[in-house]
């Protein structure tokens, strides 16, 4: 036996060791508490800086009240003649802001519709304009999430693309792109 424990009987040996715990026991509450109580920072938040304006940009978006105006009134234009389209309208970003599927449109016409807005925002240009630059550079159309079918035209804001409206299920890419110009002159009224 170790000579320092022949000098403390059990009970001291107990005693001491029910004291140490206790002191540990009581220092992680305490530690325990202090974080509790402590405000909470994120390492985010204390390494944030101001950031100058010089290396940031605005871009204008089209509202939703205005992405779903401009699709009803494509899908109106197409109804008025009997069509069975679907009309989608994506941002800036070639996010999808509003999708309006008429009745009795076929099931290919939900996907074509915001390919064809998604190309029109991209460049910039009509689809049916974009059918013709294919010519000249085929592998275009390998670009994933495209459609080099007329019937998507861009919505602009001082020359810049803001929205692409694309339409899509009518006999001909024709009809087609012209149901969403009636979307996007909607936007301009």
């Amino acid at each position: 036996m170790n000579p320092v424990h022949k000098k403390f009987s059990r009970r001291a040996r107990v005693a001491t060791g029910g004291a140490v715990l206790a002191v540990v026991a009581l220092a992680g509450f305490g530690a325990v508490n202090a974080n509790a109580s402590a405000p909470a920072t994120s390492s985010a938040a204390a390494t944030s800086a101001a950031v100058p304006a010089r290396v940031t940009t605005t871009s204008t978006h089209l509202t939703i009240d205005a992405a779903t105006e401009a699709a009803q009134a494509a899908l109106d234009a197409a109804e008025k003649e009997n069509q069975r389209v679907t009309v989608a309208v994506v941002d800036r970003n070639g996010n999808t802001i509003v999708t309006l599927r008429g009745d009795g449109a076929g099931p290919q016409s939900y996907e074509s519709a915001e390919r064809k807005a998604f190309t029109a925002v991209s460049w910039n240009a009509p689809t049916s304009q974009l059918t013709e630059r294919l010519q000249q550079a085929p592998t275009l159309k390998d670009i994933p999430g495209t459609l080099f079918l007329a019937g998507g035209v861009p919505v602009t804001a001082g020359n810049a693309p803001i929205a692409g409206i694309g339409v899509a299920g009518a006999p001909s890419g024709a009809l087609d792109e012209k149901f969403a110009q009636a979307g996007a002159q909607a936007v301009g009224r």
